[in-house]
């Protein structure tokens, strides 16, 4: 499945499909069970050429496991998820309790982990606002068993069940996205940018609006975690930026006749 807006945005990284199937693809990557791993790597093998999947027991991370609609994993984080919601925020050292627990799983955290399970990344201000952002994230379990992250070029829409379209972008390139995402709307606010995992910005969010008659785009990577673990693969000037199938279908039909032939776009192109 070709994009003429990947062409038109000269995106230096081709777009990824997100697509659910209940058949493993052949060759495709997947953490081992159990194991942790960030889902974000397998979104970069998937820009990068290959075929990369997840199931229920290959997630990588509760927030993954979340992010892909494998339902509320944070019940399965250590202590459940009144842990999690002090990983999240304060950490669990100061709980009555919070250093033994710490210990018993310590043989299964890696030392990164075991750290914000103790001090917390302090991502949000404390444990009771944790439980308010978890109650507010779309959690949902998908009503298919794998989730299959694939060159968009790779993809056939006919045959395969393609639920979101993942481009990674530039700033300039992002703006074009935007301004391309309200362009044939008639209104403006048709682009969010939640705050949520990175994975959970390229699954769930845009699971969501899928459910919409007029969907939104979801802005993503801006988990600083999320960054700092593909830094290495795709570099650290990229943000996300998601759409469900029917927006990136109504986006592709606006490409020809908009600002993306006109001089402003061709100047940001040209450099000057």
């Amino acid at each position: 499945m070709e994009s003429r807006i990947a062409d038109a945005v000269r995106l230096k990284i081709p777009p990824v499909g997100l697509l659910w199937t209940d058949e493993k693809p052949d060759r495709a990557m997947m953490f081992q069970a159990g194991k942790w791993g960030c889902v974000m790597w397998l979104v970069a093998a998937a820009a990068k050429g290959k075929t990369a999947a997840c199931d229920v027991t290959t997630f990588g991370c509760v927030g993954g496991g979340v992010g892909l609609g494998f339902g509320n994993q944070y019940r399965n984080f250590p202590d459940g998820e009144e842990g999690f919601c002090h990983f999240l925020s304060t950490g669990n050292a100061e709980r009555e309790g919070g250093k033994e627990m710490a210990e018993q799983v310590r043989p299964f955290l890696r030392d990164e982990a075991f750290d914000h399970f103790l001090h917390g990344e302090r991502y949000i201000k404390d444990p009771a606002l944790v439980r308010r952002f978890l109650a507010c994230l779309p959690m949902r379990e998908i009503p298919a068993r794998y989730v299959v992250f694939k060159p968009l070029a790779a993809v056939d829409p006919e045959r395969e069940n393609l639920r979101t379209i993942i481009f990674f972008a530039e700033p300039d390139q992002l703006s074009a996205l935007v301004v391309l995402a309200n362009y044939g709307r008639g209104d403006n606010e048709n682009v969010i940018i939640p705050y949520a995992a990175g994975c959970q910005t390229i699954g769930i969010y845009p699971y969501r609006e899928s459910d919409s008659p007029r969907p939104r785009a979801i802005v993503g990577l801006t988990d600083l975690s999320a960054r700092l673990y593909l830094r290495r693969q795709l570099g650290g000037d990229l943000l996300t930026f998601t759409v469900p199938k029917a927006l990136f279908m109504e986006m592709e039909g606006n490409v020809k006749g908009s600002f993306l032939e006109r001089s402003t776009w061709q100047g940001l192109l040209r450099g000057c």
